[in-house]
């Protein structure tokens, strides 16, 4: 199990959630931050910090964001990010592209 990043996260970034994060497993696209799966440790300590509620554990991920659990799993792959898991985001900084679906994601 693993922490998902929702779309409350889109076009907002705070990044409360990264400095709080003990192992470096939230990395930055353009519109909106992602947890890398395996590299979370379950430890929690990003979703209080999150202002938007925009963090859930993956069980508890509201029904309207449930696709949210798999983009930022799928946003690591070579396909889309292309950065696997590279041990820390720090190291890396901000990716040049978001997943195909929150970079087509337009406010309701």
């Amino acid at each position: 199990m693993t922490y998902t990043i929702c779309e409350p996260c889109i076009d907002v970034k705070d990044r409360a959630c990264v400095d709080e994060c003990p192992v470096d497993c939230i990395y930055e696209g353009p519109r909106m931050l992602y947890i890398q799966p395996d590299e979370c440790v379950d430890c929690g300590a990003c979703e209080p910090v999150c202002p938007v509620t925009a963090i859930f554990y993956e069980d508890d991920v509201p029904g309207e964001w449930k696709q949210f659990t798999p983009i930022n799993a799928e946003w690591f792959n070579d396909s889309v990010s292309g950065l696997g898991s590279p041990g820390g985001a720090a190291q890396v900084g901000p990716a040049a592209v978001d997943h195909p679906v929150v970079a087509a994601w337009e406010a309701v």
